[in-house]
């Protein structure tokens, strides 16, 4: 548990070489936290693998808290994290929330990285936050009425407003129910079929709670972030090695915002996955993640040397 102010203790872990390239592991949500399956993206005989749950996800102490909990925040506790590691610089892997937090650690700290693979784009614009909340019901309507079964009519003009309201509200009757819906319909829709694992993994406490009610709040508040910084960000990292996955079917994040991304970074590698939805635990986006960590790893040599000098060019399309 690494101490960041008086509120906020974060969880983080280390496995793999420890002399390998230092990669740093950012989950979704945000406050969808960590799990031990997040260790498996990287070869342990290579990677210096890190993983941390962020402020008030997983076992990151307190469990779902939204006081003290920004954007600025999650990149100064990642830069607190490198520091406390000793690690110099390091490969950003993240997808979905991830990918967000990855693009604002990286304009805030692009001399620390290394690299990127980004996953599933997310970049917290007012028009992808209102997708989430109403646009999905084009396709997932049955998913979208479970998810406004409980708010009145008046209530669903503001969905946010309304699941924030509850979610905040500190009685268990009244922040679970709406912790679980938020999270079950977030969990229906990110996989192109049905996948029961994903869906038990997002919508079963605690992992419900905090994924809903930070997730509220960071949507509340713009994720933080001013209009289109995240994008403008870009030239600071373009220089660096990046891919990106993206699902032809992301309903949760849809490739718009992706193709974006690509178009701002046009050294990248734009991998899209012709027949997956959103998860990386789709068979398409995981073979090409893994793809990309072996790609990174011939890139770097041997476990050590430095990254980013002599990478070979990288190509648009599928790996």
């Amino acid at each position: 548990m690494l101490e960041l102010d008086a509120r906020h203790r974060m969880y983080w872990e280390e496995c793999g070489s420890s002399d390998g390239v230092p990669v740093v592991f950012l989950h979704g949500g945000p406050g969808a936290g960590s799990t031990p399956d997040h260790r498996r993206f990287f070869d342990p005989r290579f990677y210096r693998i890190i993983v941390f749950d962020q402020r008030g996800s997983g076992r990151s102490l307190p469990h779902g808290e939204i006081a003290d909990n920004t954007t600025p925040l999650l990149v100064a506790d990642m830069e607190r994290l490198r520091v406390h590691l000793g690690i110099e610089r390091w490969a950003i892997f993240g997808g979905s929330w991830g990918s967000t937090l990855a693009l604002a650690y990286g304009a805030a700290h692009h001399e620390r990285c290394l690299a990127f693979i980004l996953r599933g784009i997310f970049l917290g614009s007012r028009d992808e936050i209102d997708w989430f909340l109403y646009g999905l019901r084009r396709f997932f309507p049955e998913a979208w009425r479970a998810f406004v079964r409980d708010f009145s009519e008046s209530e669903r003009t503001d969905l946010l407003k309304a699941y924030h309201r509850r979610l905040v509200d500190p009685d268990p009757q009244v922040h679970g129910p709406a912790a679980r819906a938020w999270s079950t319909y977030e969990g229906s829709c990110s996989t192109l079929r049905p996948n029961g694992e994903v869906l038990r993994h997002s919508s079963t406490n605690p992992t419900a709670l905090s994924l809903a009610r930070i997730e509220a709040h960071y949507f509340m508040h713009d994720i933080f972030m001013p209009p289109g910084a995240l994008l403008a960000g870009v030239e600071r990292i373009r220089h660096l090695p990046c891919w990106i996955v993206q699902g032809r079917y992301d309903a949760v994040c849809p490739i718009a915002t992706a193709d974006l991304l690509a178009r701002a970074w046009p050294q990248a590698r734009y991998v899209v996955v012709p027949d997956a939805g959103h998860s990386a635990w789709e068979p398409g986006i995981l073979a090409a993640l893994l793809h990309a960590t072996e790609a990174l790893k011939d890139s770097c040599g041997e476990a050590g040397t430095t990254v980013g000098a002599g990478l070979p060019t990288l190509q648009r399309g599928m790996p």
